[in-house]
């Protein structure tokens, strides 16, 4: 049973970066699904593993060599427990969600995949998402196929029962949308696809540092994720898949590290999960992301998701009451998290972002990574804000009161 976690406004005390002033303004951090904001814990679990036990791991016998090692093992239980993985042999270090999915592709993708088969993703993916599929379909000469959205940026379920057929190898889906927010339901698709004999693959990226995740329970094949958007730092990512599938592919990477025996002509791999981590790993990044694990863990998935969930149902009324302000993605915040994209009228998106951080409020413009989901939803580029845990209501409130600032200048200049 989660114990309910109050102190929300305190968290800002965790992460110096937070507390400053930008443009004489105290600065409101709303671009939390491009990356997170580190707490102490994280930059204390860095300096002392760097202080006190840097060596690499794996290899050596010595006293610190031991110590990482253990460290950066360590952390993959951390990370195994976290998103309720059978084993630690299913879980991979990646460099972040990008690198995760390309594997995918490359190497299981490219194992099954053939010619005249079919690749099912939506129109709400990342590129990230999109463009390994793409490249696989033209080498196999397979087909990408894209699930339509509703009126209200959701999956169009009925369109995805019909595009599950037996031609259907692969669907890589969004868990969170970037964009729209939007959870979309894998449990459910991925028993459609199931039934196919098809495999689900799942961009957690935006599910991962803001609810429960437990990826047995979903099903999924395989799921990335990255570090620096759960408190973690960069270029540290993970790759669930699962064990039957992994020792069915070939790594796409090859060197030290991921070895059994090199012989002049052939060599073989190390066993689960070490054959596809070649080279020295981010043993830092691991580390400091089981650090960030840790500090969620302290506060409660449930509790972080309920908390994001009270400050969109409190920030939407709002929203919806300015004139001219077009929003994106679902209204229920049921089906959505702290990612709100939007438009005002008549004013570029970019403009909005940089008028917003003139009112110290720190929000992205822009495609978003998500190109062919602009030309679906019709628009160049949207302004987004994304909360995460150490935001809070007044937040909220100063985000609105910076929208309203934005449109009323360029309305109206500086009279």
């Amino acid at each position: 049973m989660t114990v309910p976690f109050e102190p929300f406004e305190q968290l800002k005390n965790d992460f110096a970066i937070l507390n400053q002033i930008v443009n004489d303004e105290p600065l409101v951090y709303l671009d939390n699904a491009a990356t997170t904001q580190k707490p102490e814990a994280v930059l204390q679990a860095l300096e002392t593993y760097y202080h006190t036990s840097n060596a690499n791991v794996h290899r050596g016998v010595h006293t610190l060599a031991e110590r990482a090692t253990s460290q950066y093992e360590g952390s993959r239980e951390v990370i195994r427990a976290f998103i309720h993985a059978s084993e630690t042999a299913e879980v991979l270090f990646t460099r972040g969600t990008t690198t995760s999915l390309n594997w995918v592709a490359r190497s299981f993708g490219e194992m099954i995949v053939e010619p005249e088969d079919e690749i099912l993703i939506s129109y709400m993916e990342h590129h990230s998402n999109i463009i390994p599929w793409q490249q696989l379909a033209k080498k196999k000469k397979a087909k990408l196929v894209y699930i339509e959205l509703t009126e209200d940026g959701q999956l169009d379920l009925e369109d995805v029962k019909n595009k599950i057929t037996d031609k259907t190898k692969i669907v890589s889906l969004t868990h969170v949308s970037n964009v729209l927010g939007v959870v979309n339901p894998i449990k459910q698709i991925s028993d459609w696809i199931h039934e196919q004999n098809g495999y689900l693959v799942v961009d957690g990226a935006q599910a991962v540092p803001h609810m429960p995740v437990d990826v047995q329970a979903l099903d999924a094949d395989f799921y990335a994720f990255s570090g620096h958007k759960m408190l973690g730092p960069t270029g540290i990512g993970v790759l669930y898949g699962k064990r039957a599938l992994l020792e069915q592919t070939e790594p796409i990477e090859f060197g030290g590290e991921m070895i059994d025996f090199v012989e002049e002509q052939d060599s073989t791999w190390k066993e689960l999960p070490w054959k596809f981590e070649a080279g020295t790993p981010n043993i830092a990044g691991a580390i400091g992301l089981a650090a960030a694990i840790h500090y969620l863990n302290n506060i409660g998935m449930e509790n972080i998701m309920q908390h994001e969930r009270e400050i969109v149902e409190y920030i939407m009324p709002k929203l919806e009451a300015i004139e001219g302000l077009t929003l994106f993605g679902p209204k229920d915040v049921v089906h959505r998290t702290g990612v709100i994209s939007f438009n005002i009228d008549g004013i570029h998106p970019h403009d909005v972002a940089t008028a917003m951080d003139m009112e110290g409020v720190a929000v992205r413009a822009g495609h978003h990574c998500a190109q062919p989901l602009m030309t679906y939803l019709n628009q160049p580029a949207t302004a987004r804000a994304s909360f995460y845990l150490y935001n809070t209501k007044a937040d909220a409130d100063k985000f609105v009161e910076a929208i309203i600032a934005t449109k009323e200048f360029f309305l109206n200049g500086l009279n």
